[in-house]
Order: structure tokens, then sequence, then C-alpha cells
């Protein structure tokens, strides 16, 4: 009998604690985008509550374009719906500098900053304070059909040039079998078509400003950029070209539609994934291409976690942060979906793994990632640091207006030569109106 109370009390006791840690568990905000990786994360994030009963989570996943709208929005008018925000080197160094971000400094022993990629850790920095810790750190370059190429008659070198990529494009469409050559950004965004077209113009030649700032979208080498690019694409690409982003080429590669793919190596996982990709096992990778200038067409970017200065979850915050960015959470997806499906390009010592360099293309994403250049991005000096964008607060309202005109471009809505001297004149007014020359 006096065993039995004790087991009651015990429960009870069980019970209260339960139900105290319930009421007093905090619950976590986090926006985030809808890639891959980022899906894998949610998925996984029972480990994190797990070890952290008193913190739940709640997430906000959206578009790469709506996310970006929505987190800018929220902490420039200190809205506070979020305690943890997914960002990228674009926004960090500027919201660091405009006292938006929390300093990720107090992590723990183990988290080993120092092995983060320098390049990536820099974009992520301010005064070497890191302000958002990388979750997936990328490139661009080439992914292309084996099989197709082979049928073309044509062999890919490791490093194509733009003239390479223009003949096999043409080579291994057809159209009426639904096999498009080439599958490129062309939805309208700075993060989109504007990415995509402002390294490949960095290969072109072209910059976004002289050392005046003044704009530069009526050159020679812009006009070869776009012209390039819509003609390519009206050639051998996909119909309706001008509404792909990201994901919706990617859906095309994986459904064999799309003979070469030129966009973030962090896709390289996908396209090669046997469960989701009916081409996995034909998938080879290139550098991303360059016209013999001395610059090649791939970007910088990393996706990472921030903790906006206004949240007042700091410390649970920086523990999910410190968890999903660690080295233990690198193994963690390898145990669960194989080294192929962790995220890439963030930390040194995943690429001294002996098991990751059997992944076929990681030796080609860090390639890229240390080819790509921030600080020295295109063919002649610049007065900005980004090699996909401008690093100053107008180019994400400038860029996104300067994608539309080349979308309608490429959609036939307007010529070439139109969307240019739009683009001319819209950011000219909008550099005048910002104040440049500062």
């Amino acid at each position: 009998m006096r065993m039995q109370k004790n087991v009651i009390a015990l429960t009870v006791a069980a019970m209260a604690a339960s139900v105290s840690l319930a009421a007093s568990a905090e619950t976590l905000t986090i926006a985030t985008v809808n890639n891959g990786d980022m899906v894998r994360m949610q998925k996984l994030s029972g480990e994190f509550t797990k070890a952290n009963p008193d913190i739940d989570l709640e997430w906000v996943t959206l578009e790469e374009n709506a996310l970006r709208q929505k987190v800018t929005t929220d902490i420039a008018t200190k809205g506070g719906q979020f305690d943890i925000m997914t960002i990228g080197t674009y926004e960090v160094p500027i919201w660091a500098k405009q006292g938006w971000l929390l300093e990720l400094d107090g992590l723990p022993d183990d988290y080993d900053t120092d092995d983060i990629l320098p390049g990536i850790r820099g974009g992520l920095s301010m005064d070497d304070k890191l302000f958002a810790a990388p979750f997936y750190g990328e490139s661009s370059m080439v992914m292309y059909r084996k099989d197709l190429m082979e049928k073309a008659g044509m062999e890919m070198p490791e490093d194509p040039t733009w003239e390479f990529i223009g003949k096999a494009a043409r080579a291994m469409t057809d159209k009426d079998a639904g096999t498009y050559g080439v599958c490129l950004r062309g939805k309208a965004g700075w993060g989109e078509n504007m990415a995509f077209l402002t390294a490949t113009a960095n290969s072109f030649g072209a910059r976004w400003f002289d050392m005046d700032w003044k704009a530069q979208f009526d050159t020679q080498q812009w006009a070869d950029t776009l012209n390039f690019y819509v003609d390519l694409m009206n050639d051998a690409g996909p119909p309706g070209a001008s509404s792909n982003g990201f994901n919706e080429n990617l859906t095309l590669f994986q459904n064999g539609q799309c003979g070469m793919w030129i966009d973030a190596t962090v896709a390289a996982s996908f396209v090669t994934n046997p469960d989701d990709s009916k081409v996995a096992d034909q998938v080879g990778f290139a550098l991303a291409p360059d016209n013999g200038l001395g610059k090649r067409g791939n970007w910088l970017w990393a996706w990472s976690l921030a903790i906006p200065a206004g949240t007042e979850k700091a410390e649970s915050a920086k523990k999910f942060v410190a968890w999903a960015t660690s080295k233990q959470y690198l193994e963690l997806v390898a145990s669960n979906e194989g080294w192929a499906n962790v995220p890439p390009g963030t930390r040194k010592s995943l690429y001294e793994n002996p098991e990751y360099q059997k992944v076929p293309f990681a030796a080609m994403t860090l390639k890229s990632i240390e080819a790509a250049d921030p600080t020295n991005p295109t063919v002649d000096e610049v007065p900005y640091v980004g090699v996909q964008f401008v690093a100053i607060p107008e180019f994400q309202g400038i860029a996104t207006s300067v994608g539309q005109q080349f979308a309608a471009a490429l959609a036939g809505q307007v010529s070439v030569e139109d969307a240019l001297k739009s683009a001319q004149a819209l950011t000219t007014r909008a550099m005048s109106k910002a104040g440049y020359p500062k």
C-alpha cells in the first residue's frame, strides 16, 4: 500500500513538473526559406527540442523573394515577429552596421568558429565579429547531363567558356522531346535573375557602377551580357523561363528536362539524389563559365541564421543557431541521410573529411567557392563589395526593379535595348535620390 502511494506521489510530481516545464517553455519563431536544406533542418529539429525541452520552435517558411521582403520589413520597422531570421551575405554586414543584429559571441567551446571557411566567415562579419552563423555556403557552377552531352558529340571541360555553353546548349536541345539545353534563372528579383545575371555580367567585363557610382547599364559589356542571355534562352531554354527561379529550375532538371543548369552549388545534392532526381546517375559538374577575361560567372553566398537585436529570447536563440550550424548537426544529417546531403560550403573540416571527399560534387563546390572574390568581383575596379550583389542598402530595391526589366526582355515584352535603357534610368534616378556619390 505504501509503495502504491509512493508511485502515485511520484507520478503526480512528474505530471506537475511536466506542466510547469510546458508552461515555462520559450517559443522561438524562426523565419526561413523553403529550400531543401532548410526543410530538412525543420524535420531534424526534434533532436534539438528533445535536448532542450524548455524551448519550442515555431517555423515561418517562405519562398525566397517573400522571405526577404518579410524579414526586411520586420527588422527595419522593429516589428519583433522573429527570434531567428534566415538571411544572406548581402544583408548581414548592412544590418550589423545598423545595429539590427546581435553579435554571436559566447558560442559553445566546441562550436569552433575558426573552422568556418574564411570567405564565408568574412561575409558574415563586421570588424571581425560574427553576426550570423552560416547554415550552408555556396558558389555557382555548371550541372549537366553527361548522357545528353555525349549524345550531342561534345565533352564538357572542367572550366568551360560561355561560347562552349552556348554551342552545347543548342546542340542538346530537343524541344519536341521536351528537353532544353540550358535552364537559367529568369524570375525577377535581386536574389533571383539578378544574382545570376550580375555574376554573369562580371565575366563579360560589366559592372553595376564605375568608381564614381555612376550606373553602367549603357555600356557594351551589359549589352553583350543581356543579348547573350536572351538569345541563348530563346534558342535553348524552357518555355516560360521568365517565371523560373531556383526551385522551378531544380524541378525541371530533376525531371530530366534540362541539359545544363548553371546555379547554386548547393543544388548538387538534390540533382544527384536518386530519391528525387530521375537523372541522378547522369549528372556532371564544371566551373561556372568565363569569357577569357579573368573572371568567372560564379557567385559567393551563404544562407545564415541571425538573431534580431530586439528579441527577448537571445540565449535560447543562440542555443538553436549554434546547434543548427554545428559540426554535430552535419554528422546528424549524415547519419540520417548520408554525407551527400549535409549542408555544404561552411566548414573546412567537412572538406577534410575522407567520407565527404567521396561525394562527387565536393571538390568542385569548394573550388567554386574559393574562386569567388567579393572584394574584386569584376574585370574593372569597382567601389563596392559583392559578387552577385552590391553591398549597399539601396541595391535590394534597385536590383529588383532592374530584374523586372530584364525578365520582361526575356519574356519578349520589351527589347534588350529598351530594358537596358530603363535599367540605366531607374538606377541613376535611385542612386541620385540616395545621395550618391557619398
